[in-house]
């Protein structure tokens, strides 16, 4: 079973919602660290776990930026980080189902992740997951409605992640 180190500055987890019933709003988060055991015979014997550093969020608007670290979204001064702790990992055709605890605002619910290997290399190994998460499940309720007869924010949250990871030991 191969141990790995996911390298910050060649990997990214993003995010995308609806905004206004009309345009969907991008976002990143810059810092972040994980882990992950990674066993090719067995995929159920590996292990994955994140946290991200809920202040680092980025939308490319600083004004979004700074609401989102208040109390009506993301919180960081008194839920400084996102945490995902595995569950279990299931095959699932040519790639990875990631089942596992995903805590925001202090909530935990079970996630379920698409994972697929991206390529691989002595000292490297590339995976993309994605998912796509109900914010309302997290207490991240603000909401407003607008004219069109939608919200400014949807409900619905697409993450997508790409993960560039070290074997453990070179870190």
């Amino acid at each position: 079973m191969a141990e790995w180190t996911i390298d910050p500055a060649r990997s990214s987890i993003g995010f995308s919602v609806r905004h206004m019933v009309i345009s969907k709003v991008r976002g990143r988060f810059t810092r972040f660290a994980g882990t992950f055991t990674l066993d090719d015979a067995d995929p159920a014997r590996s292990t994955a776990e994140a946290r991200i550093q809920v202040a680092s969020v980025e939308t490319g608007d600083r004004e979004r930026d700074e609401y989102l670290r208040t109390s009506d979204f993301l919180d960081p001064a008194r839920h400084p980080e996102i945490v995902f702790k595995s569950r279990r990992v299931e095959r699932a055709g040519r790639g990875l189902i990631l089942v596992g605890d995903l805590t925001i605002r202090g909530v935990t619910r079970e996630v379920s992740l698409q994972v697929n290997e991206t390529a691989r290399a002595r000292d490297r190994v590339g995976f993309q997951a994605k998912t796509t998460i109900d914010r309302r499940n997290f207490d991240l309720r603000w909401g407003q409605l607008v004219e069109t007869g939608g919200v400014v924010v949807g409900d619905k949250l697409e993450i997508a992640i790409a993960v560039e990871a070290t074997p453990r030991s070179a870190t």
